[in-house]
């Protein structure tokens, strides 16, 4: 990114290097190159508030999932199921299969 200080000296780098004449023989071109500067400068800023924003939403959004994961957790834990899981986790294990068992029956007798 450029500041509007490095802007105007890369400028008069230019005009440096295009000859000693204070005016320039070019003057749309000039006047092209001033506009794309503005241009480039204008966009340069709308990036970065873009990206500040960005940033700020991914930081709130990753503190409420996590927030939110650990509600979660907590619920299950205290659930009758999620206590049920762990202390018989091969009953789980097979309810599980065969709730697929039926559910895959039920949905190919179309």
């Amino acid at each position: 990114m450029t500041t509007s200080k490095e802007t105007s000296t890369d400028k008069s780098k230019t005009k440096n290097v295009k000859g000693s004449n204070s005016s320039s023989s070019t003057p749309i071109v000039d006047s092209v190159t001033e506009t794309l500067h503005q241009s480039v400068d204008a966009l340069s800023g709308h990036a970065t508030n873009a990206e500040v924003k960005i940033r700020e939403t991914a930081t709130t959004s990753s503190e409420t999932m996590t927030e939110k994961q650990l509600q979660a957790q907590q619920y299950w834990n205290k659930s009758t199921v999620g206590k049920y899981t762990k202390e018989n986790p091969v009953a789980t294990a097979g309810l599980a299969f065969v709730a697929g068992v039926v559910l895959t029956t039920l949905l190919n007798r179309k």
